[in-house]
């Protein structure tokens, strides 16, 4: 499982991390991470807001903070 964080390193951007970070670790998922500070990289994936979420090559939410239950949900939605 391949999770990427779109961001140019903002706090919403740290604070999505810090979650997508918790939810894997506390459902002992398997997965690498990545943090995507290129702009043009970032739009290759077409958000027009950051943080972004991008689990497996799908973009899963832009400009939010997502819930837990949300990451939880798109990562299993990946495996």
């Amino acid at each position: 499982m391949n999770i990427k964080i779109l961001g140019v390193g903002c706090p919403k951007c740290r604070r999505l991390e810090e979650k997508v970070k918790d939810v894997v670790k506390q459902n002992n998922i398997a997965a690498e991470f990545e943090k995507v500070t290129d702009v043009q990289e970032m739009m290759k994936y077409g958000i027009m807001m950051t943080p972004g979420l991008v689990v497996n090559e799908k973009l899963k939410s832009s400009g939010v903070i997502a819930k837990d239950e949300d990451i939880l949900k798109w990562i299993h939605e990946e495996m």
